[in-house]
């Protein structure tokens, strides 16, 4: 292999890396400054929640199986954390039919039994969009700054969606401990398993 070639290649590897650096600190401080969301015709703001000591912002739909799967685990992490300052939104997000048949037959899962969660609509799909949220159930952690609401977290909530006694890594309740604790969130990204949010 030539010098020349052997020196592309290191300044590829270099670039590359920078570039992942540069975007990893694109990430970590993102920040989003105000939003809204109905719920019974009423408006709820973002920034009303700027004295709690989180926001968890929640895509759900109840017809997805693998939202089901997780009321249960959602409605108390909502009543535990609420109790610390943490205030969760509940967004009732729309689904691709198909691919929440696929996931239904996949996962075999009934809806009875599971707690209701009071959920919110976000018309125009707006925040959905501004977080970049994909699927559902999708959590994306928000944390008061000066100025607005730093994205802290996005993704699943856990690492097992079908069976809750399985859970090894509790990634929603690792980074609000962290948070609440002043420190770091720690991961800041893990993949959701969820139906595929359908774009209008």
């Amino acid at each position: 292999m030539s010098f020349r070639r052997i020196s592309l290649l290191a300044a590829a590897a270099l670039l590359f890396g920078v570039l992942a650096v540069t975007s990893a600190r694109a990430q970590g401080s993102r920040s989003v400054a105000d939003f809204s969301l109905k719920q019974n015709n009423t408006e709820v703001s973002l920034k009303s929640y700027a004295g709690s000591k989180a926001v968890v912002v929640v895509f759900i739909n109840q017809t997805c199986p693998f939202s089901t799967l997780y009321q249960n685990r959602l409605a108390a992490l909502s009543a535990d954390y609420g109790s610390k300052g943490v205030q969760f939104l509940f967004i009732d997000t729309p689904i691709n039919v198909e691919a929440a048949i696929d996931a239904n037959e996949k996962v075999k899962v009934k809806a009875s039994g599971s707690p209701s969660l009071p959920l919110l609509t976000d018309e125009g799909q707006t925040v959905s969009t501004l977080l970049g949220a994909t699927k559902t159930p999708e959590v994306v952690v928000l944390q008061p700054v000066s100025g607005g609401f730093a994205v802290r977290y996005k993704g699943a909530v856990d690492d097992n969606p079908q069976v809750e006694n399985y859970v090894k890594e509790k990634y929603l309740a690792q980074v609000l401990d962290n948070l609440l604790a002043g420190r770091a969130a720690g991961v800041t990204d893990k993949r959701a398993a969820g139906c595929l949010i359908k774009r209008f």
